[in-house]
């Protein structure tokens, strides 16, 4: 019997969120990234997969998170924070490297400005939490992990419904 590696997921945190605890707390919540990735790794732990978490106020970072992503990681969790309304290119390279992800906010973008409506990330994600602080976080990975785990074989492809 071959013995199976653990998952590893990949983390990506995008613009501004190294600022939260301070920013905007009524919208984003009083905990640091610091705190909402340790909640991440106790979680990690309990499921038996393994995470490396990223952050970075810079498109082209990300990109290259996400492309160095393929061949060592099974899935990707992301916040693209503002990147979400604006990025093609982060859309393009989830596309690229054909990882299932799950896109995660904070806040209810839903309940917000209607520019923040709308999301780039969203038609190449397996799925999308919202609204729920840093429980958005744990919420996405469990469901990332569900879906690597044993969501593939129920015929839910990346991109459809």
């Amino acid at each position: 019997m071959k013995i199976q590696p653990p998952l590893s997921i990949l983390v990506l945190h995008g613009p501004n969120l190294n600022l939260l605890g301070q920013r905007e707390p009524q919208i984003y919540g009083a905990l640091s990234l610091a705190t909402i990735d340790s909640r991440l790794k106790a979680e990690a732990a309990l499921l038996l997969v393994d995470i490396v978490t990223a952050q970075s106020n810079h498109e082209g970072v990300l990109v290259d998170k996400i492309h160095e992503a393929l061949g060592r990681h099974q899935g990707i969790l992301i916040n693209p924070g503002a990147y979400t309304h604006t990025s093609v290119a982060l859309r393009d390279a989830i596309a690229g490297v054909g990882l299932p992800a799950v896109e995660v906010h904070l806040s209810n973008v839903y309940r917000r400005e209607e520019f923040r409506h709308h999301s780039y990330i969203a038609p190449v994600a397996v799925g999308q939490i919202s609204g729920f602080g840093a429980n958005s976080y744990l919420l996405g990975l469990r469901a990332l992990v569900y879906h690597l785990q044993e969501g593939q074989g129920e015929g839910k492809e990346q991109g459809k419904s």
